[in-house]
């Protein structure tokens, strides 16, 4: 819109120049001076702006303070900020202004007390605001009554309610007052009184409560009755009062302040998509209806919709009762989106009861998940049970071969154990000759079989006694000394090593153990090995054991292994052992079994080639009773001499063997 402006008229008096604007300037100006020249002269009738009589009376008794404030500087009248003003009050009685009057009359601009009323001073006092612009009139009544004879209070009461049996409050209505002492900087003091009792603060169940209130703990009818709040201040150098009295009486139905339980002011976090539902849940306490109702806020604008197909709607209100442990109803309102997108996040929604005694709220702030880490890290740990479980497995059944390659692949990682004084790598015990559990298979697998494998493939070195042991040379020396330079003690057993031929026929008959001892042991120590093969010859009627070297083997053998732990015994089991016949069985060589097990080569063998005991076939039999001769590969990479290998010695730098 274009606005046309008409240029100033200009003309001159007497020899001056002026234009309508500077007269328009002037007469304004003019009319504001004629303004304040009249408060000098009396209230007279001006072309104002008429707000008529504020409907609101000021009621007071003689002997009180009396506050009467103006309306009218309000933005809405004018503009406060920018146009100076002036305030004048009149009595309308008189039509004269309102001024000091030390220790009865106050003017502060657009309140009017009265330090001291008289019965007198009731009517009606006008206020006029001027400002160069305009002017505004506005009438404030003020009314006075004689207090009643006999009667504590005042005569106009207020009427407030108590709720029976919760914690009520009564407010002063003198809060007007308070606040402009305060802008004044003049501090007061209030004192509540019932009927013409003081009260206490802190008297049970009375407690004073942010300057106007008064709390009432366990509201009783009792508590009906007249209650005066009366306000002590000093002003223009008067100390003054101002009271008002409240008329309060105790009702069973009520409606308290509504309390939000949920949402409680938090951050929650939802996935991109998704549905989201939150509550409203407000408890209000109340016998009767509650005055309240629930309403959801959303980037400040009240959620009314409750149609599905918006996406973003709530329930409809949904209420319930409880008496315990408190009187009062449950009112529940749902908010549903029904897809998350982008816009849903980063806002606050918040949860608002609306009650006549208040209007609590609470939010909560919606934000994006964070990244879903569980499944990765769950991924991740499964994968690493699974190897570990996988791993654990494959060790467990590959263990001697990953331990031998291991020692082929590194063996810079072992010591080379030709440095530690020993001359052997293992002792080979066996029953010889004559001795109780002797076999011509055994003694071929010791003789011929194990040297052949172990020292000729692989390069260890064997003490055998029927093959190293000199000429002449005592047996407890040659076991004693020979043990002593061995590495290992390689065991060879089978069912019938440790029992004695009663024993072999008749199962059931008590163990033996192998470390116990004979007292003829030490007469026969003095033997040469080179006699051996008579000295071990036995009949029937002997006790097991009877070839001194198998014995002094087996002694040394356990002393080292289950005592002393300096030296490694390996078991090699040569045909399966059942268990009847294990209970046979020294309890040494049953408990070093169990603890470490057996290297057993009956298991590596094709089942025509396996030994049965107690069991001779037909083919045996047509053989004359014969053992069948060993006849094993002789390949280190077979699985019985991998097993023996992974419990001999590390041969160190020194040795690579074939696989």
């Amino acid at each position: 819109m274009i606005v046309l402006l008409k240029p100033p008229v200009t003309f001159r008096v007497s020899g001056h120049t002026f234009s309508t604007m500077d007269l328009r300037s002037a007469l304004g100006s003019l009319l504001f001076v004629l303004g304040l020249c009249e408060i000098c002269t009396g209230f007279v009738q001006e072309n104002c702006i008429d707000y008529q009589l504020q409907f609101a009376r000021v009621f007071s008794v003689p002997g009180d303070v009396a506050m009467l404030n103006s309306t009218l500087v309000c933005p809405k009248v004018f503009n406060i900020t920018s146009d100076p003003y002036n305030i004048t009050w009149y009595n309308s009685k008189t039509s004269k202004e309102m001024r000091d009057q030390p220790g009865r009359i106050l003017v502060r601009r657009e309140t009017l007390w009265f330090l001291n009323v008289l019965p007198d001073d009731g009517g009606e006092y006008v206020t006029i605001l001027r400002t160069p612009t305009g002017c505004y009139r506005q009438a404030t009544k003020l009314v006075v009554d004689e207090p009643v004879a006999g009667e504590c209070g005042r005569p106009r009461k207020a009427g407030q309610t108590l709720n029976k049996g919760v914690t009520d409050m009564l407010s002063c209505p003198l809060k007007d007052y308070i606040s402009t002492l305060d802008s004044y900087n003049i501090t007061s003091s209030l004192k509540w009184y019932r009927g013409c009792d003081p009260i206490v603060d802190g008297t049970d169940p009375y407690t004073y409560m942010d300057k106007t209130k008064l709390k009432i703990d366990g509201v009783e009818l009792q508590n009906n009755g007249s209650y005066t709040c009366t306000l002590t201040f000093t002003l223009g150098g008067v100390t003054g009062s101002v009271s008002e009295t409240i008329d309060a009486w105790v009702r069973e139905e009520y409606s308290m302040v509504p309390q939000v339980h949920e949402p409680a002011n938090e951050i929650i976090k939802a996935e991109m998509g998704s549905n989201f539902t939150k509550r409203c849940l407000v408890f209000v306490p109340c016998v009767g209806a509650p005055f309240a109702e629930v309403i959801w806020i959303v980037n400040d604008e009240y959620l009314f919709n409750t149609d599905p197909s918006e996406g973003l709607y709530t329930s409809e209100k949904r209420s319930w009762r409880e008496d315990v442990p408190r009187k009062g109803v449950w009112i529940e309102r749902m908010l549903i989106i029904s897809e998350l997108q982008e816009e849903n996040f980063n806002i606050n929604y918040t949860c608002q009861a609306m009650s006549p005694r208040g209007f609590p709220r609470q939010y909560f702030t919606l934000l994006p998940a964070d990244p879903n880490i569980i499944l990765p890290i769950g991924s991740v740990f499964g994968g690493v049970t699974a190897l570990f479980i996988i791993s654990v497995v494959i060790y467990y059944l590959f263990k001697v071969d990953i331990v031998l390659w291991f020692r082929t692949a590194f063996p810079v990682l072992y010591t080379n154990k030709d440095l530690d004084g020993k001359l052997y790598d293992a002792y080979v015990a066996y029953p010889p000759p004559c001795a109780v559990g002797y076999s011509k298979a055994v003694e071929t697998f010791a003789i011929d079989t194990l040297p052949q494998v172990l020292e000729r493939a692989c390069g260890y070195k064997l003490f055998i006694a029927s093959r190293d042991c000199l000429p002449g040379q005592a047996i407890v020396d040659s076991v004693e000394e020979n043990i002593q330079a061995s590495r290992r003690l390689l065991l060879l057993y089978t069912a019938s090593t440790f029992v004695s031929k009663r024993h072999t026929s008749s199962t059931s008959s008590n163990n033996n153990n192998i470390i116990s001892k004979s007292s003829n042991t030490s007469g026969n120590t003095e033997g040469k090995a080179g006699d051996s093969g008579s000295n071990m010859c036995f009949d029937d009627s002997e006790d097991l054991y009877q070839d001194t070297r198998q014995q002094l083997e087996c002694v040394a053998a356990m002393h080292r292994a289950l005592l002393e732990g300096s030296l490694k015994v390996v078991l090699v089991e040569l045909e399966e052992i059942t268990p009847a016949q294990l209970a046979l069985f020294p309890e040494s060589v049953r408990h070093l079994r169990k603890k470490q097990g057996a290297v057993c080569w009956w298991k590596n063998m094709r089942p025509k080639q396996r030994w049965r005991t107690c069991v001779r076939r037909r083919d045996d039999e047509e053989r004359g009773g014969q053992d069948m001769p060993l006849s094993p590969p002789l390949s280190p990479s077979f699985r019985f001499w991998k097993e023996m290998r992974y419990h001999m010695p590390v041969r160190g730098k020194r040795a690579v063997y074939p696989e």
